[in-house]
């Protein structure tokens, strides 16, 4: 796929203090790229820099081929951008809102009226069309911006932190947005420090730490890069726990056996695929052992990015 957003050796300084430092980061067409990392890691300041709204100190960045620094007007118009934080004109209404957004974007206004409803279906807010921004909740209100993203049909949407500050239900809704979004044709970039959530819509990530980007890629290569070895648990019926960890520390492709204090389960790091691990559960039941359990633990998101960055910020 063709990358829509290209950055090369991207930097911001802030007198002293390198926000963004030599970033280079490529983003596929029609992928959900998730920006994973801690406050003041330089997320927030490299999307600013994409939406044309901040000049890098060096380096360049091009939205879907424009650059940022040469024709921000076409990136713009290529752009939907939703900051971490917004305002919100609370004396309009909401079908207004939308409408005075669709005109700032020189969008007919025979269009508009049906383009406007088409958004308030999308975001499923048809229903308070007529209702006063300052009315709806802070989920609604995020959902309201998100539509005001879309006004005019942008090929990149940028959300800076869209879940931030919202309860459960609004969180998910706000993941099932991105998941049409995606579905129709949009390349959505996406920030988040609430990595459980980034795992579910993501199709790539890109982890940043202190301003520079730590690993990218697409989100399964990413964990098999960070985590060589497949984790598996294994739980046994007869107590036998060091005795299997004994026996399993001499099979081929293990690389490590662990019994957590209180759980009862082994935990295998095992290097084989799915043949060689099919064949290590025959062998552990023919040698004796009474295997109750025995299963592949998938490792979230936020385990792979406490790991990966540990050492960066100690």
């Amino acid at each position: 796929m063709a990358p829509v957003i290209e950055t090369r050796g991207l930097t911001k300084r802030y007198g002293q203090r390198l926000a963004v430092a030599d970033l280079d980061l490529v983003v596929e067409e029609g992928s959900v790229f998730g920006f994973v990392g801690p406050n003041g890691a330089g997320k927030t300041t490299t999307m600013r820099i994409l939406a044309t709204l901040l000049k890098p100190t060096a380096g360049e960045a091009w939205v879907a081929g424009h650059s940022v620094t040469k024709d921000r007007r076409a990136v713009r118009r290529a752009i939907g951008y939703m900051p971490d934080f917004f305002g919100v004109y609370g004396e309009m209404r909401v079908w207004e809102y939308l409408d005075f957004f669709a005109a700032c974007y020189e969008i007919p206004s025979a269009v508009r009226p049906r383009l406007v409803n088409d958004l308030l279906e999308l975001v499923d807010l048809a229903h308070r069309r007529e209702d006063y921004v300052d009315s709806l909740s802070r989920g609604m209100k995020q959902r309201l911006c998100l539509a005001r993203a879309l006004v005019h049909d942008p090929q990149v949407l940028i959300l800076d932190e869209p879940a931030s500050g919202l309860d459960p239900r609004a969180r998910v809704e706000i993941r099932e947005l991105i998941r049409e979004l995606q579905a129709m044709g949009k390349t959505v970039f996406v920030s988040s420090h609430i990595l459980s959530e980034i795992e579910e819509v993501c199709t790539h990530i890109g982890i940043i730490e202190a301003g520079r980007l730590v690993i990218s890629g697409p989100l399964e290569e990413v964990r098999r890069r960070l985590r060589p070895h497949r984790l598996v648990r294994v739980g046994l019926a007869d107590g036998r726990a060091e005795a299997a960890r004994a026996w399993l520390a001499g099979q081929e492709g293990v690389a490590e056996v662990s019994l957590p204090e209180g759980d009862g389960d082994l935990r295998v790091a095992f290097s084989g695929d799915d043949a060689a691990l099919a064949a290590l559960l025959a062998a552990m039941t023919a040698a004796g052992f009474a295997v109750i359990r025995f299963y592949e633990e998938e490792e979230g998101l936020e385990e792979v990015f406490l790991h990966l960055t540990k050492g960066i910020v100690s």
